[in-house]
């Protein structure tokens, strides 16, 4: 496996990874599918190659097995030492150490930037993503209860955090 920085090419994988969330599970609040231009935005607000970091698992011969990125907190000056973190796997891929390989790369890149709290949200129940957070380091803070409607219920987020330094 290789760890590596996100490439634009990269976005159809990512886009058809995203899609099986979306179309399957609650752990992502998105409702409809998209197509890799749609998420062009998205990619660029996740991977600017300054402040905001993406990197993917790549098998050579199978493709991405998941990405992890970095993106804007909230889009308010004062949040911009805090930033939200994300990871998806592959479900092939999940619990075999992807998304840990990926978070030990991401972290060590963000490492010198300006990032006091890095933050995830974390729709419930999840716990294998609870589970990867507590390892590097991530307390619970606080959960919001039903704040997101998808299959026809409502789910809770989790809110975990890391401090920085």
């Amino acid at each position: 496996m290789i760890i590596r920085a996100g490439i634009l090419t990269d976005l159809p994988a990512i886009t058809e990874l995203i899609n099986h969330y979306i179309e399957n599970t609650h752990i992502t609040f998105d409702v409809q599918p998209y197509v890799p231009a749609q998420r062009e935005k998205w990619f660029h607000e996740h991977n600017d190659g300054r402040r905001y970091r993406m990197l993917v698992a790549e098998e050579p011969g199978t493709g991405i097995l998941g990405y992890a990125a970095t993106g804007a907190f909230r889009n308010k000056g004062a949040y911009d030492t805090t930033v939200e973190i994300s990871v998806a796997c592959r479900p092939a891929a999940t619990s075999k150490g992807v998304g840990g390989a990926l978070y030990t790369e991401l972290f060590k890149l963000i490492e010198g930037e300006d990032i006091h709290s890095v933050v995830a949200g974390i729709a419930q129940p999840n716990p294998a993503s609870v589970r990867l957070h507590e390892r590097f380091g991530f307390k619970k803070v606080g959960t919001f209860t039903e704040v997101g409607r998808k299959f026809g219920k409502f789910w809770d987020v989790m809110w975990m955090e890391k401090r920085m330094g």
